[in-house]
């Protein structure tokens, strides 16, 4: 399905609340097609993607799981499951969102739920593999009314608390932001859905340095949150900062692509500083010596 991303991202939020109803046939097939194309990540991770039907097995798998606990009346759920190690974590939220965006291109609801499902009726219905995870669940189904309703209330009293490009993007170094209308150049647009993409508790640890055309990728754990903290093994949560970092990936790639911006992955650390202790680096967006990239249209 050719949709405008950036609406597609713009337009999802996270639905809590839907219709008691199921699924329309056609809108299943579409979507399991697109499921059935998602096998593996862009840092070579394998992982398996099913649409499963609600259960009342699966909401009291989710009541352990903090907030989580309030979803009400989803349809179904997306289930992944991805080989553990390496980058299991960011390729399985790159591809998991690369679902959802055709999801919502859809007209369909969803919402994250992160967790820890390895052992659970999520785990059997996937049918999990020895040496596979299932770091996150989404819920989909046909938002309610009143979903849409609380989530433009909630936007109006929050307003945009996304953290702002100083913040977020850097050129050259961690002591030097990027500005949007110079250096960001033709992934300005890329660099502004991925500020817009969705994380756990709205964490948003992704960092991203430009360094000539290569584009760095960095995880800056928040403190006291993620992999180690006491709230995270108490709901037994995956490593959700680097599954973040995997959704950011994936707006900016399939941004990039939609607007005819050439690159690939490559894992690579550069030999820059970093800010404190809590940021590392994952992965780079390589557009070097790549022929009809936006850069060197803008170039010529």
């Amino acid at each position: 399905m050719m949709v405008d991303l950036q609406a597609m991202i713009r337009e999802r939020y996270s639905v809590r609340l839907y219709r008691e109803a199921p699924i329309a046939d056609d809108l299943q097939a579409a979507l399991l097609h697109k499921l059935d194309g998602l096998r593996r990540g862009p840092l070579g991770s394998a992982m398996r993607f099913d649409l499963a039907a609600a259960t009342k097995e699966d909401r009291a798998a989710l009541r352990g799981l903090g907030t989580y606990g309030f979803i009400r009346n989803p349809a179904g759920f997306i289930i992944g499951a991805v080989e553990a190690g390496g980058h299991a974590m960011e390729d399985f939220g790159y591809l998991m969102e690369a679902a959802i965006l055709e999801a919502t291109a859809l007209g369909l609801g969803t919402c994250w739920l992160g967790g820890s499902f390895t052992q659970s009726s999520f785990a059997e219905k996937i049918g999990k593999r020895d040496g596979e995870i299932i770091p996150a669940v989404v819920a989909i189904g046909y938002a309610a009314p009143e979903a849409r309703a609380k989530d433009l209330l909630r936007r109006g009293a929050r307003a945009d608390t996304r953290l702002p490009w100083e913040k977020l993007f850097f050129d050259g170094s961690f002591r030097q932001p990027l500005t949007r209308s110079v250096q960001a150049g033709a992934y300005a647009q890329a660099l502004e859905m991925v500020r817009l993409g969705p994380s756990a508790s709205n964490k948003q640890p992704w960092r991203i340095l430009k360094d000539g055309r290569r584009w760095h990728f960095y995880c800056q754990r928040t403190s006291g949150y993620g992999k180690g903290s006491w709230y995270f093994n108490l709901l037994r949560l995956a490593d959700l900062q680097r599954l973040d970092v995997g959704i950011a990936m994936c707006h900016f790639a399939l941004t990039a692509q939609q607007m005819d911006q050439r690159g690939e992955w490559t894992v690579s650390e550069p030999d820059l500083e970093t800010p404190d202790d809590q940021t590392f680096y994952v992965v780079t967006w390589d557009s070097e010596g790549i022929e009809g990239s936006a850069d060197d249209k803008q170039t010529a």
